[in-house]
């Protein structure tokens, strides 16, 4: 597997956490040097390791933000 290089530019926050201590969380990040995005998936306790995950530019986002605040979540 080719090396994959990132920064993570800013730490958004954190959605949830297994019991082996990964965190699924939002952050901004770079990928191989490019401009960052927005980024939701699990990362290792050290972010030294990563799952599988989704990455959205900045109006991505914003529309899932629109879609999301038009569902009715109330229980």
């Amino acid at each position: 597997m080719a090396n994959i290089k990132y920064e993570i530019i800013s730490e958004i926050g954190a959605i949830s956490e297994n019991p082996k201590g990964w965190k699924k969380e939002l952050n901004e990040v770079s990928w191989n040097g490019r401009e960052p995005k927005y980024d939701l998936r699990d990362w290792a306790p050290d972010h030294e390791k990563m799952g599988k995950g989704l990455t959205l530019t900045k109006e991505e986002l914003v529309q899932l933000k629109h879609m999301l605040n038009a569902l009715d979540l109330e229980d």
